[in-house]
């Protein structure tokens, strides 16, 4: 009788575990997320390779493909008082990205959706069947909507790393001090 009552128990247990997994399941949507963007993400993206920490690092090794690193730069705090010096945070990303910060936001002004197409031409060298991998950081909508949006351009090789630069170092990968790739008109900074 206590046999079957403990699996009873598990049994319940194992299928309220099931449905919790479900419900958790994030649908992929139509269109681009334009809020709350640090969210659990969807599993998925048409058109994309969806890829874990392992399969990223063996494309990483090979180099056989661009890295793209989508997270937004800091912004300015606008209340600084005159002659505070403003130092961003440092990005660490996959060794041998570029980083295109801000071009993962659901809406892009146009100067910033040529940023993107002016980035992503340059790193492929104008080669849209390239192996295209967009990040950014775990449970980010910033790289799921830069994947989205990188298809959207006719490129026909994209893959996603939703883990992202957190997954990265959980996995014991280098990371390296990154700077944003320039835009027009803009000084790299040194």
């Amino acid at each position: 009788m206590r046999r079957e009552l403990a699996v009873a128990v598990l049994a319940a247990f194992v299928f309220a575990a099931k449905v919790c997994a479900q419900e958790s399941l994030v649908p992929e949507p139509d269109e681009y997320r334009t809020d709350n963007y640090r969210a659990p993400v969807p599993s998925t993206l048409a058109g994309a390779r969806v890829l874990t920490t392992a399969e990223t690092e063996a494309i990483w090794r090979t180099g056989t493909a661009v890295f793209i690193d989508v997270l937004p730069r800091a912004p300015k705090p606008p209340n600084l008082p005159a002659g505070t010096v403003w130092r961003d945070k440092p990005r660490l990303n996959i060794p041998g990205s570029l980083w295109l910060p801000d071009t993962g936001y659901g809406r892009l002004a146009k100067p910033t959706e040529d940023y993107l197409r002016r980035g992503l031409d340059r790193a492929s060298g104008g080669n849209k069947a390239a192996l295209i991998v967009i990040y950014c950081q775990e449970d980010c909508w910033m790289s799921w909507n830069a994947a989205k949006r990188v298809l959207s351009y006719g490129y026909s090789n994209v893959a996603w790393y939703p883990d992202g630069t957190e997954g990265w170092e959980r996995a014991n990968l280098p990371l390296a001090e990154a700077q944003p790739e320039s835009r027009t008109g803009e000084e790299k900074p040194h």
